[in-house]
């Protein structure tokens, strides 16, 4: 019997073994970006076996083409021969004429430090997973073991929320949970701390750094981190269930990084130039409040369209309005909320958002759902074709955050609130992991505030693009919107005043006062009332010398073309967001109350 009992172990164990596609990755020429990397590939049925490198990455919606930097690939079988390759496309090797074992290598070339990119150099490796790693579509349900051999000679650690096995070794149950999870592998220094939820339960939040900068400085940053996690945690009223009971920020700041933050499901990557003794103190806190905010919203709280993530084509999903621009909406609020900015500093960084909004033409063509739609085309897509997104396009990061906004101080007004809203919401889809779709949050709002404030929302501000009454609303909680309409406005700020005397860079906003005169981006002003204009004078500065409804006559070049046209100036678009006392008013005791209660100050 014990006998039976082992064989059936030994061949359990072997089987397991075999259904393990195993990676490993080196970097010694990390000085020229190169990293090899190799995988096996075992147990292969299909005739022709194929490999891939992602187009897409996940919280990234847009296609990268990750396969462009891949060179020097070979297939082998398990006996060394060389095995036949063909490409049927830029992004697929298929491999013929295996004997159920396949064996690859490749170079990959690396230089882009951010949440998309993966980048190898002499201070570290820092990789995200599909532009890194080939994958094997047929095999996407099986366990995925990776060999890191990091640089000793350079103090490297391996830093990534793939569980250890043992060593440098590391593993992912399935292909979606590696491709989620990024690596830094540097000499990084670590800060940690442990969260008692209210059942007992332990969970580590880790902290690694790759910088330039001083431990007393980490101390410090590490310090507003603790500070931002406690505060989110609040609004949700727990921390999630971290996989491995364990979240890790893996932050790089250095000069060879790019700005970036990107989630996962029990991490973030968190990238910039900006050291901590440089502006990156105060400068790159609002990306680890953002991201963090993420674990709950989106990571778990996930809209149905995105799921399965797909590597191939690019993610359309109609929910980014709340899911990345209600977190947006957190952000900053987190930030005051923990005492890490001003309420002043927080209510007046919301003016630059409230203009882009509210001014933009481009709600007469979409609506939140639909401006969500165009992630695949802006969330770092690249294009060479000029484009009017200046005038059809507003980041679902900034619009949603306007909504969240909106929806915050109207809940408030009746005596309830976001945090609540979005406790009901993480109780119903996100801790039980039952993705969502846009209706369904059309449904826990009427279930929350009452069917006739939810649907009214719903139906004026994400089906249609109408805009709340944001003047009211900030009244409130003693917050004033205030238009100086005596500023005159010409339609665009972005005029060249150098040797291209004159050039309109920017683009002309539908309905501006330069939008009706006809005047267009890359037209050179010549003259303005018959009079040059004025070079190395800031153009706003020239134009504020008018007054609202004067007309201007203006002499000007397109495609060499002599042109002329009149321009009636209209009013500055702009607002201002203050506190009341910026005006030199008091607010009375309900509105400091519901401020407070709003800012939890």
């Amino acid at each position: 019997m014990k006998t039976i009992f082992l064989l059936i172990f030994l061949t359990f164990t072997a089987l397991t073994i075999a259904q393990t596609n195993n990676y490993s990755i080196s970097f010694e020429n990390a000085i020229h970006h190169e990293a090899v990397i190799k995988a096996n590939f075992s147990d292969v049925n299909s005739k022709v076996f194929t490999v891939r490198m992602s187009r897409t990455s996940p919280g990234r919606y847009a296609l990268h083409e990750f396969a462009k930097n891949v060179y020097n690939f070979k297939a082998i079988d398990n006996k060394g021969n060389s095995l036949k390759v063909t490409r049927p496309n830029p992004y697929q090797w298929d491999i013929h004429n295996h004997n159920g074992t396949v064996n690859i290598s490749y170079t990959l070339f690396a230089n882009r430090a951010d949440g998309t990119y993966s980048q190898i150099d002499e201070t570290h490796a820092h990789l995200n997973t599909p532009a890194t790693f080939m994958y094997a579509p047929e095999f996407s349900e099986r366990k995925i073991e990776i060999n890191f051999k990091p640089r000793e000679d350079l103090n490297w650690k391996i830093a990534t929320q793939l569980p250890l096995v043992s060593g440098n070794t590391y593993s992912a149950p399935n292909l979606q949970y590696f491709m989620d999870s990024p690596t830094e592998i540097s000499d990084y220094s670590i800060r940690k701390f442990d969260v008692i939820e209210a059942n007992g339960k332990k969970k580590t939040i880790k902290f690694d750094l790759h910088h330039n900068g001083t431990e007393e400085e980490l101390d410090t940053y590490f310090e507003k981190v603790k500070k931002i996690v406690l505060e989110e945690k609040k609004v949700f009223g727990e921390l999630p269930d971290f996989d491995y009971n364990e979240y890790t920020f893996l932050a790089c700041y250095m000069p060879n990084a790019s700005r970036d933050g990107m989630e996962h499901r029990n991490s973030t990557v968190l990238t910039s130039s900006k050291s901590l003794a440089d502006g990156g103190m105060e400068g790159n806190i609002g990306t680890v409040s953002h991201e963090f905010f993420h674990s709950w919203n989106v990571e778990r709280i996930r809209p149905q369209s995105l799921e399965p993530f797909n590597f191939e084509e690019a993610n359309m999903s109609g929910e980014l309005w709340f899911a990345e621009g209600f977190t947006s909406y957190y952000t900053n609020l987190i930030l005051c909320r923990a005492g890490i900015i001003s309420k002043e500093k927080y209510v007046e960084g919301l003016t630059g958002t409230f203009n882009y909004v509210w001014n933009s033409p481009a709600r007469q063509f979409f609506n939140p759902i639909e401006m969500s739609y165009q992630a695949p085309f802006v969330d770092a897509a690249t294009s060479v074709d000029p484009v009017n997104r200046e005038n059809t396009f507003i980041s679902y990061y900034s619009y949603g955050s306007m909504l969240g906004l909106a929806l915050d101080l109207q809940l408030r007004d009746n005596k309830l609130n976001l945090d609540d809203f979005m406790k009901l919401v993480w109780n119903t889809y996100g801790k039980k992991e039952i993705p969502y779709t846009i209706q369904d949050l059309n449904n826990r709002l009427n279930e929350y505030a009452g069917k006739e404030f939810g649907d009214d929302f719903f139906n004026k501000y994400i089906y249609k693009s109408e805009m709340p009454d944001y003047k009211n609303l900030l009244n409130t909680v003693g917050v004033v919107l205030t238009q100086d309409i005596s500023t005159p406005y010409f339609g665009t700020n972005a005029v060249i005043n150098s040797d291209l005397n004159g050039k309109i860079s920017g683009a002309i906003k539908i309905g501006s006062p330069a939008y009706i005169a006809g005047i267009e981006k890359d037209d050179i002003i010549t003259l303005i009332n018959g009079k040059p204009f004025p070079n190395g004078q800031k153009f706003s500065d020239y134009i504020n010398k008018f007054n609202v409804g004067d007309k201007l006559t203006i002499d000007f070049l397109r495609y060499e073309v002599k042109k002329k046209t009149i321009i009636k100036l209209g009013s500055n678009p702009l607002y201002k967001i203050e506190l009341i006392e910026k005006s030199g008013n008091q607010p009375s005791r309900k509105i400091i109350k519901n401020r407070k209660a709003w800012l939890k100050l």
